[in-house]
């Protein structure tokens, strides 16, 4: 193991091995994250030196995705694969909102129940996106009122061998209509540069990729209605200005969307 564990992190973590969801707090300037991460994440800089900027553009969609459910009536959110704590949590861009977050990193979940431990309306459980029944079933959330469900950036840590086109579909038919799917995956973008040798780096981590294709990944928003501008480029779905959209918005790395069950 490098370094002392903190008092904070679990025993059944391993530290010895990259997770996608630290080396992401780390990209966003995040703290809960050891020496393998930050090594890891600066490999993956050299790789690919968009990667950071891609993580806030990512982090910036789902603010601004947020904003939108809130704005059409949403008062509860379900967020799946929702990391490590960072500036810019669902509960404190929808604060009067009820918010359960679930990741299957115990760093994650406990980082959680530590910031939420005085908040009334937001929880932490641990749980695998690839297993819906367990997370359905939280008291929590009210499935009889419209739920926005987030899946933001993890989708593309789930092979196809994990079945996530059948899990989504699973969760999709427990939302009540008027809810909404938030979506953001790493996407093919045959234009960037490094992309087999990242492949291979995250190969090594704990939390092996897979990017997939627009329309692969459209296909997760089977049934629903996607919002307009559908499916696009993390900085072009509905940028609070048109200077953060820039001139390459692949090189955000991820595509996002939001649709509507009908």
């Amino acid at each position: 193991m490098t370094g002392d564990r903190p008092s904070w992190a679990p025993t059944s973590i391993d530290l010895d091995r990259p997770n996608a969801a630290r080396v992401y707090d780390y990209l966003l300037g995040g703290a809960a994250n050891f020496e393998q991460d930050r090594e890891f994440a600066e490999q993956l800089l050299q790789m690919m030196p968009q990667a950071r900027a891609a993580a806030r553009l990512n982090r910036a969609f789902l603010r601004r995705a947020v904003r939108f459910c809130v704005s059409a009536g949403i008062q509860q959110f379900l967020d799946i694969g929702s990391g490590i704590p960072t500036a810019g949590n669902v509960h404190e861009i929808a604060p009067d909102a009820r918010v359960l977050y679930v990741d299957n990193e115990p760093v994650a979940v406990t980082h959680s129940e530590l910031l939420l431990a005085d908040n009334p309306l937001a929880s932490a459980m641990l749980g695998d996106l690839t297993n819906p029944d367990p997370i359905l079933a939280s008291p929590v959330i009210d499935f009889s009122q419209p739920v926005a469900l987030l899946m933001v950036a993890v989708l593309h840590f789930i092979p196809d061998s994990a079945g996530p086109r059948e899990a989504v579909a699973r969760y999709v038919s427990a939302l009540p209509p008027g809810s909404f799917v938030v979506l953001s995956h790493g996407a093919e973008a045959p234009t960037i540069k490094g992309t087999e040798q990242v492949d291979r780096l995250y190969e090594r981590s704990a939390s092996p990729g897979v990017r997939r294709t627009p329309e692969e990944i459209k296909a997760f928003f089977a049934g629903l209605e996607l919002v307009e501008p559908g499916l696009v480029w993390t900085p072009e779905w509905r940028p609070d200005s048109p200077d953060e959209v820039g001139d390459h918005p692949e090189t955000s790395l991820v595509m996002a969307g939001v649709a509507r069950k009908p």
